[in-house]
């Protein structure tokens, strides 16, 4: 493995009041848990890491200009997200955990440096060790009895630029609220404004009101309990009011990271081939973007793989909810509202030559499925599921982030990102989705393999194309 050296200079704690001398209220408010995001509450954080190419950065700019001006706006940040500054608690006496906050919070910033010359690699597509990009992250503090919600990284790369890692906890934050968040950071930060009461743009206002979200049987103080009367491969102390996550499946020596693209001209092809195919043509498929670009990833993943044909695969993604609901919700609204879905098959489903068709066909009848089944009622099955499953014995394909966050939009002042991870699919197998930094209709898939099959995995991908 290239040596990936990072040096922390400091840990400093940012607090949603820029200026020291600010007076205000410290008066400790609360936000309740919805059943969305208490399903959440024990899964491994989310790592998003985002390059910039910055190549005439040197040490006094870093530490004059470009790090005051992130935190700074972090600060400002802050004041529009206040509950994101605090913790996750459990009152004794309250039958399920609540985010408690107050405007004296702060969130950890650790600043680093890293003396590799490795930045253009690890920014590109091509195939490097996962387990390099952990410097480069930073830790999410859970433990019994509290948990952090966000933490950051800034790290300087001399002459090459800078990276910006961000941690957050699955139990207040989704795909769509993790990135409005820092959406709204470059947002302030770029437009380099000292005004403590700027106002955001409406489409990245939050709202954090939770009697939107309608629950009248009560899912969730029944999704904490199911989650801690789970048994063993899941926590050591199952049946603890531990506020500590779940173990990840973690990341091994011989696990690398690649990303791949599939170009508009790709998804025509996919298409093309899918209705040359189509297993049941008298049905009428939803054979949108993500859905072909599932179906193709998790066919190479399971012939990457090989093995025997007889077992079994699950195919699981989230769907955002917020529209979904009746009546629907804002859509700037802050917290978990996203919904799943699980698609069973076994292994030689996947490895004829219309496996693009089967899994498509399968994902396709999934996403109708959410317009019938309730969000409650979908997350109840999987809870279900990881009551029977145990783990290594079933090839779990699934999915994070989405094509549509507009990530690569993400500027801080200094250009947008040249490069854009999640590096927690090392922590749970999942495959990463994002738009095409060039903006051509693309999608970028991110993926952590073991070596072999990630080899396996780009020759099947690119002869597929072709």
């Amino acid at each position: 493995m290239a040596a990936n050296v990072v040096q922390v200079r400091n840990v400093i704690r940012v607090s949603p009041r820029p200026n020291s001398n600010s007076t205000g209220s410290t008066t400790e408010s609360t936000l309740p848990l919805t059943y969305f995001d208490t399903f959440w509450l024990k899964f491994p954080p989310v790592e998003r890491l985002f390059f910039y190419q910055l190549t005439d950065i040197t040490h006094h700019l870093f530490d004059s200009v470009i790090l005051p001006s992130l935190t700074r706006a972090l600060s400002l940040s802050l004041l529009h997200y206040l509950p994101l500054a605090g913790k996750i608690k459990w009152s004794l006496q309250a039958p399920k955990p609540a985010i408690f906050y107050s405007p004296d919070d702060t969130v950890s910033v650790t600043v680093a440096e890293s003396t590799a010359d490795n930045f253009d690699r690890l920014s590109s597509d091509d195939v490097y060790e996962a387990i390099e990009v952990r410097p480069l992250t930073p830790e999410l503090h859970t433990s019994d009895d509290f948990a952090d919600l966000i933490s950051f990284q800034i790290t300087l790369f001399p002459n090459k630029g800078f990276s910006i890692g961000v941690s957050t906890h699955h139990a207040i934050f989704d795909g769509k609220s993790s990135t409005t968040f820092i959406k709204s950071w470059a947002y302030l930060c770029k437009s380099q404004s000292n005004n403590e009461e700027q106002s955001l743009l409406l489409e990245l206002t939050p709202s954090f009101d939770r009697t939107v979200i309608k629950d009248p049987a009560g899912a969730d103080v029944s999704f904490v309990q199911k989650w801690f009367g789970l048994g063993g491969q899941y926590s050591s102390t199952p049946n603890s009011r531990s506020l500590k996550v779940f173990p990840s499946i973690g990341t091994v020596k011989n696990w690398v990271r690649a990303t791949f693209v599939l170009t508009r001209d790709d998804f025509k092809k996919l298409r093309d081939r899918v209705h040359e195919h189509e297993v049941r043509e008298s049905k009428k498929l939803h054979l949108s973007t993500f859905v072909l670009t599932c179906a193709y990833v998790f066919v190479c993943m399971v012939k990457a793989r090989g093995g025997d044909g007889d077992r079994q695969v699950l195919l699981g993604f989230t769907a955002d909810y917020r529209a979904r609901l009746d009546p629907p919700i804002p859509s700037n609204y802050f917290g978990n509202c996203v919904g799943t879905a699980v698609v069973f098959a076994k292994a030689r489903d996947f490895m004829e030559e219309n496996a693009v068709a089967v899994a498509a066909e399968k994902l396709s009848e999934a996403i109708k499925g959410l317009e019938s089944k309730g969000a409650v009622e979908g997350l109840e099955e999987i809870l279900a599921l990881y009551k029977t499953i145990k783990p290594g014995e079933i090839q779990g394909l699934g999915t994070a982030g989405s094509a549509r966050f507009g990530v690569y939009g993400t500027d801080f002042g200094w250009g947008r990102p040249k490069k854009v991870e999640i590096v927690s699919v090392d922590r749970t197998g999942s495959v990463a989705l994002a738009e095409s930094r060039s903006g051509d209709g693309g999608v970028e898939v991110g993926l952590v393999l073991e070596k072999h099959e990630m080899e396996a995995f780009a020759s099947l991908f690119n002869q597929g194309l072709n």
